[in-house]
Protein backbone atom coordinates (compact mmCIF):
# COMPACT_ATOMS: atom_id res chain seq x y z
CA UNK A 1 0.00 0.00 0.00
CA UNK A 2 1.23 3.52 -0.73
CA UNK A 3 1.70 6.12 1.94
CA UNK A 4 -1.19 8.44 2.66
CA UNK A 5 -2.01 10.99 0.03
CA UNK A 6 -1.50 14.64 0.77
CA UNK A 7 -3.61 16.96 -1.32
CA UNK A 8 -2.46 20.16 -2.88
CA UNK A 9 0.84 21.68 -3.83
CA UNK A 10 1.55 20.51 -7.34
CA UNK A 11 4.99 20.11 -8.82
CA UNK A 12 6.70 23.12 -10.32
CA UNK A 13 7.98 23.39 -13.85
CA UNK A 14 11.06 21.34 -14.67
CA UNK A 15 12.27 23.63 -17.45
CA UNK A 16 15.92 23.76 -18.38
CA UNK A 17 17.02 20.79 -16.29
CA UNK A 18 20.65 20.79 -17.38
CA UNK A 19 19.54 22.67 -20.48
CA UNK A 20 16.86 20.13 -21.45
CA UNK A 21 13.14 20.48 -22.03
CA UNK A 22 11.46 17.48 -20.48
CA UNK A 23 8.21 15.59 -21.06
CA UNK A 24 6.41 12.55 -19.69
CA UNK A 25 3.95 10.38 -21.61
CA UNK A 26 1.49 8.12 -19.78
CA UNK A 27 -0.11 5.81 -22.34
CA UNK A 28 -2.91 4.56 -20.08
CA UNK A 29 -4.12 0.98 -20.45
CA UNK A 30 -7.22 0.63 -18.28
CA UNK A 31 -6.51 -1.15 -15.00
CA UNK A 32 -2.90 -1.76 -16.05
CA UNK A 33 -2.54 2.00 -15.52
CA UNK A 34 -1.97 1.31 -11.82
CA UNK A 35 1.66 0.69 -12.84
CA UNK A 36 1.94 4.30 -14.02
CA UNK A 37 0.27 5.45 -10.80
CA UNK A 38 3.20 3.89 -8.95
CA UNK A 39 5.73 5.49 -11.29
CA UNK A 40 4.22 8.94 -10.83
CA UNK A 41 3.99 8.58 -7.05
CA UNK A 42 7.73 7.84 -7.04
CA UNK A 43 8.28 10.88 -9.27
CA UNK A 44 6.42 13.02 -6.74
CA UNK A 45 8.46 11.59 -3.86
CA UNK A 46 11.61 12.55 -5.78
CA UNK A 47 10.19 16.06 -6.47
CA UNK A 48 10.68 15.59 -10.21
CA UNK A 49 8.91 18.08 -12.45
CA UNK A 50 8.35 17.99 -16.21
CA UNK A 51 7.80 20.79 -18.68
CA UNK A 52 5.02 18.93 -20.50
CA UNK A 53 2.75 16.02 -19.58
CA UNK A 54 0.92 13.91 -22.19
CA UNK A 55 -1.96 11.72 -21.03
CA UNK A 56 -3.64 9.07 -23.15
CA UNK A 57 -6.82 7.39 -21.87
CA UNK A 58 -6.39 6.53 -18.15
CA UNK A 59 -2.99 8.22 -18.37
CA UNK A 60 -4.77 11.57 -18.38
CA UNK A 61 -6.28 10.78 -14.97
CA UNK A 62 -2.93 9.62 -13.59
CA UNK A 63 -1.24 12.81 -14.73
CA UNK A 64 -3.97 15.10 -13.41
CA UNK A 65 -3.30 13.77 -9.90
CA UNK A 66 0.45 14.19 -10.47
CA UNK A 67 0.04 17.79 -11.65
CA UNK A 68 -2.19 18.51 -8.65
CA UNK A 69 0.43 17.12 -6.28
CA UNK A 70 -1.79 14.37 -4.84
CA UNK A 71 0.35 11.26 -4.29
CA UNK A 72 -1.64 8.11 -3.58
CA UNK A 73 -4.86 9.50 -5.05
CA UNK A 74 -4.77 7.56 -8.30
CA UNK A 75 -3.81 4.34 -6.52
CA UNK A 76 -6.96 4.64 -4.41
CA UNK A 77 -9.08 4.87 -7.55
CA UNK A 78 -7.56 1.64 -8.86
CA UNK A 79 -7.40 -0.26 -5.57
CA UNK A 80 -10.66 0.80 -3.89
CA UNK A 81 -13.10 2.58 -6.17
CA UNK A 82 -12.62 0.35 -9.23
CA UNK A 83 -14.16 -2.58 -7.30
CA UNK A 84 -17.49 -0.76 -7.13
CA UNK A 85 -20.07 -1.70 -9.75
CA UNK A 86 -20.79 2.01 -10.23
CA UNK A 87 -17.20 2.44 -11.46
CA UNK A 88 -17.01 -0.37 -14.01
CA UNK A 89 -19.20 -3.44 -14.41
CA UNK A 90 -21.29 -5.45 -16.87
CA UNK A 91 -24.41 -4.03 -15.21
CA UNK A 92 -23.24 -0.54 -16.20
CA UNK A 93 -23.05 -1.73 -19.79
CA UNK A 94 -26.50 -3.27 -19.68
CA UNK A 95 -28.00 -0.06 -18.30
CA UNK A 96 -26.19 2.53 -20.41
CA UNK A 97 -23.83 0.79 -22.84
CA UNK A 98 -20.87 2.07 -20.83
CA UNK A 99 -18.78 -0.57 -19.05
CA UNK A 100 -16.90 2.17 -17.20
CA UNK A 101 -19.12 4.97 -15.92
CA UNK A 102 -16.87 7.90 -16.76
CA UNK A 103 -19.26 10.39 -15.18
CA UNK A 104 -18.96 8.48 -11.90
CA UNK A 105 -15.16 8.31 -12.08
CA UNK A 106 -14.49 11.86 -13.26
CA UNK A 107 -17.55 13.48 -11.71
CA UNK A 108 -19.09 11.82 -8.65
CA UNK A 109 -15.69 10.85 -7.24
CA UNK A 110 -13.50 13.65 -8.62
CA UNK A 111 -15.57 16.83 -8.41
CA UNK A 112 -15.00 19.35 -5.63
CA UNK A 113 -17.84 17.79 -3.63
CA UNK A 114 -16.79 14.24 -4.50
CA UNK A 115 -15.37 11.43 -2.40
CA UNK A 116 -11.77 12.19 -3.42
CA UNK A 117 -11.70 15.52 -5.27
CA UNK A 118 -9.01 16.41 -7.75
CA UNK A 119 -7.23 19.51 -6.45
CA UNK A 120 -8.05 21.44 -9.59
CA UNK A 121 -6.66 24.81 -8.41
CA UNK A 122 -3.28 23.15 -7.78
CA UNK A 123 -3.34 21.40 -11.15
CA UNK A 124 -4.27 24.63 -12.91
CA UNK A 125 -1.53 26.57 -11.10
CA UNK A 126 1.14 24.05 -12.00
CA UNK A 127 3.19 25.71 -14.76
CA UNK A 128 3.73 22.44 -16.65
CA UNK A 129 1.78 22.07 -19.89
CA UNK A 130 -0.78 19.26 -20.05
CA UNK A 131 -1.98 17.59 -23.25
CA UNK A 132 -4.85 15.07 -23.21
CA UNK A 133 -5.14 12.88 -26.32
CA UNK A 134 -8.54 11.76 -27.63
CA UNK A 135 -9.76 10.46 -30.99
CA UNK A 136 -12.39 12.31 -33.03
CA UNK A 137 -14.85 9.52 -33.85
CA UNK A 138 -15.90 11.24 -37.08
CA UNK A 139 -12.41 11.39 -38.59
CA UNK A 140 -10.39 8.80 -36.69
CA UNK A 141 -7.74 11.47 -36.06
CA UNK A 142 -6.18 12.52 -32.78
CA UNK A 143 -7.44 15.61 -30.97
CA UNK A 144 -5.03 17.23 -28.56
CA UNK A 145 -6.76 19.03 -25.71
CA UNK A 146 -4.78 21.27 -23.35
CA UNK A 147 -5.15 22.66 -19.87
CA UNK A 148 -7.40 25.47 -21.07
CA UNK A 149 -10.00 22.81 -21.98
CA UNK A 150 -10.18 21.59 -18.37
CA UNK A 151 -12.21 23.42 -15.71
CA UNK A 152 -13.23 22.93 -12.09
CA UNK A 153 -15.68 20.02 -11.98
CA UNK A 154 -15.56 19.71 -15.78
CA UNK A 155 -13.23 16.88 -16.71
CA UNK A 156 -14.89 16.08 -20.01
CA UNK A 157 -11.60 15.80 -21.92
CA UNK A 158 -10.42 13.00 -19.61
CA UNK A 159 -13.73 11.22 -20.16
CA UNK A 160 -13.32 11.58 -23.93
CA UNK A 161 -9.76 10.27 -23.81
CA UNK A 162 -10.86 7.24 -21.76
CA UNK A 163 -13.93 6.15 -23.73
CA UNK A 164 -13.03 2.70 -25.08
CA UNK A 165 -14.84 1.87 -28.35
CA UNK A 166 -17.63 -0.73 -28.05
CA UNK A 167 -17.14 -1.01 -24.27
CA UNK A 168 -18.29 2.61 -24.03
CA UNK A 169 -20.31 5.05 -26.05
CA UNK A 170 -18.32 7.95 -27.49
CA UNK A 171 -18.07 10.93 -25.16
CA UNK A 172 -19.49 14.07 -26.75
CA UNK A 173 -17.89 17.51 -26.29
CA UNK A 174 -19.40 20.50 -28.08
CA UNK A 175 -21.31 18.17 -30.36
CA UNK A 176 -18.24 16.15 -31.34
CA UNK A 177 -18.05 12.44 -30.37
CA UNK A 178 -14.69 11.25 -29.04
CA UNK A 179 -13.12 7.90 -28.22
CA UNK A 180 -10.01 6.72 -26.42
CA UNK A 181 -6.91 8.59 -27.59
CA UNK A 182 -4.95 5.34 -27.75
CA UNK A 183 -6.79 4.48 -30.95
CA UNK A 184 -5.23 7.40 -32.86
CA UNK A 185 -1.95 8.32 -31.11
CA UNK A 186 -1.15 5.63 -28.55
CA UNK A 187 2.44 6.74 -27.79
CA UNK A 188 2.58 10.45 -28.74
CA UNK A 189 6.37 10.72 -28.73
CA UNK A 190 6.45 12.55 -32.10
CA UNK A 191 4.02 15.10 -30.70
CA UNK A 192 6.28 15.63 -27.67
CA UNK A 193 9.32 16.16 -29.90
CA UNK A 194 7.39 18.55 -32.14
CA UNK A 195 6.42 20.52 -29.04
CA UNK A 196 10.10 20.98 -28.20
CA UNK A 197 10.94 18.20 -25.75
CA UNK A 198 14.38 16.62 -25.99
CA UNK A 199 14.16 14.36 -22.92
CA UNK A 200 11.02 12.22 -22.90
CA UNK A 201 9.95 9.64 -20.33
CA UNK A 202 7.46 7.13 -21.75
CA UNK A 203 5.50 5.12 -19.20
CA UNK A 204 4.13 1.95 -20.80
CA UNK A 205 1.74 -0.45 -19.10
CA UNK A 206 2.81 -3.47 -21.14
CA UNK A 207 6.29 -4.95 -21.36
CA UNK A 208 8.78 -2.73 -23.19
CA UNK A 209 9.14 -5.12 -26.15
CA UNK A 210 5.45 -6.00 -26.50
CA UNK A 211 4.15 -5.52 -30.05
CA UNK A 212 0.43 -5.43 -30.69
CA UNK A 213 -1.39 -7.91 -32.93
CA UNK A 214 -4.31 -6.91 -35.18
CA UNK A 215 -6.49 -9.76 -33.91
CA UNK A 216 -7.88 -8.25 -30.65
CA UNK A 217 -9.14 -5.13 -32.44
CA UNK A 218 -10.68 -6.90 -35.44
CA UNK A 219 -14.14 -7.61 -33.97
CA UNK A 220 -14.51 -4.26 -32.14
CA UNK A 221 -13.52 -2.50 -35.38
CA UNK A 222 -16.22 -4.35 -37.33
CA UNK A 223 -18.82 -3.31 -34.74
CA UNK A 224 -17.59 0.28 -34.66
CA UNK A 225 -17.64 0.52 -38.47
CA UNK A 226 -21.45 0.52 -38.41
CA UNK A 227 -21.51 3.98 -36.82
CA UNK A 228 -18.03 5.49 -37.16
CA UNK A 229 -16.19 3.93 -40.13
CA UNK A 230 -13.14 6.22 -39.95
CA UNK A 231 -12.73 5.58 -36.24
CA UNK A 232 -13.01 1.87 -37.01
CA UNK A 233 -10.22 2.20 -39.53
CA UNK A 234 -7.98 3.79 -36.91
CA UNK A 235 -8.85 1.02 -34.47
CA UNK A 236 -8.14 -1.62 -37.11
CA UNK A 237 -4.72 -0.06 -37.71
CA UNK A 238 -3.93 0.62 -34.06
CA UNK A 239 -1.52 -2.31 -33.89
CA UNK A 240 0.53 -0.87 -36.74
CA UNK A 241 0.53 2.65 -35.23
CA UNK A 242 1.49 1.39 -31.78
CA UNK A 243 4.25 -0.87 -33.05
CA UNK A 244 5.75 1.86 -35.24
CA UNK A 245 5.69 4.35 -32.37
CA UNK A 246 7.19 1.79 -29.99
CA UNK A 247 10.02 1.08 -32.44
CA UNK A 248 10.66 4.82 -32.72
CA UNK A 249 10.75 5.08 -28.92
CA UNK A 250 13.37 2.33 -28.76
CA UNK A 251 15.47 4.12 -31.38
CA UNK A 252 15.24 7.39 -29.48
CA UNK A 253 16.11 5.58 -26.26
CA UNK A 254 19.33 4.31 -27.86
CA UNK A 255 20.12 7.96 -28.66
CA UNK A 256 19.57 9.07 -25.06
CA UNK A 257 16.46 11.12 -25.87
CA UNK A 258 13.87 8.76 -24.39
CA UNK A 259 13.55 6.60 -21.31
CA UNK A 260 11.03 3.76 -21.52
CA UNK A 261 9.62 2.73 -18.14
CA UNK A 262 7.62 -0.50 -18.37
CA UNK A 263 6.59 -3.47 -16.21
CA UNK A 264 8.35 -6.81 -16.61
CA UNK A 265 5.01 -8.61 -16.20
CA UNK A 266 1.30 -7.69 -16.05
CA UNK A 267 0.39 -9.45 -12.79
CA UNK A 268 -2.84 -10.83 -14.28
CA UNK A 269 -4.24 -7.41 -15.21
CA UNK A 270 -5.63 -6.26 -18.53
CA UNK A 271 -7.54 -3.25 -19.79
CA UNK A 272 -10.95 -4.08 -18.31
CA UNK A 273 -10.15 -6.79 -15.71
CA UNK A 274 -8.38 -6.50 -12.38
CA UNK A 275 -7.69 -8.31 -9.12
CA UNK A 276 -6.56 -6.77 -5.86
CA UNK A 277 -3.29 -8.65 -5.59
CA UNK A 278 -2.37 -7.81 -9.17
CA UNK A 279 -3.17 -4.13 -8.67
CA UNK A 280 -0.94 -3.87 -5.61
CA UNK A 281 1.93 -5.77 -7.27
CA UNK A 282 1.78 -3.61 -10.39
CA UNK A 283 1.70 -0.43 -8.32
CA UNK A 284 4.77 -1.53 -6.40
CA UNK A 285 6.59 -2.40 -9.61
CA UNK A 286 5.84 1.08 -10.95
CA UNK A 287 6.98 2.75 -7.76
CA UNK A 288 10.28 0.86 -7.86
CA UNK A 289 10.86 1.42 -11.59
CA UNK A 290 10.16 5.14 -11.30
CA UNK A 291 13.49 5.58 -9.51
CA UNK A 292 15.33 5.42 -12.87
CA UNK A 293 13.78 8.65 -14.11
CA UNK A 294 15.87 11.03 -12.02
CA UNK A 295 19.21 9.87 -13.43
CA UNK A 296 17.87 9.95 -17.00
CA UNK A 297 16.70 13.55 -16.71
CA UNK A 298 20.04 14.61 -15.24
CA UNK A 299 22.08 12.81 -17.88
Amino acid sequence: MPRSATAGGGYGKGSDMDGHRTAVIDVGGGFRGVYAAGVLDRVMDLSIAFDHCYGVSAGSANLSSYLAGQPGRTYRFYSVYSARKEYASPSNYVKGHNFADLDYVYGTLSNSDGEYPLDFPAMEANPAAFTVVAMDARTGHARYFDKSDIHQDDYAVMKASSSVPVANQPYVIDGVPYYDGGMADPIPVRKALQDGADKVVIVLTRQRDFHRSPKPDALPARILARTYPKAAESLRNRYRTYNEQLDLAHTLESEGKVLIVAPDELCGLNTLNRNQEGLERMYRKGYADGAAIQAFLRG
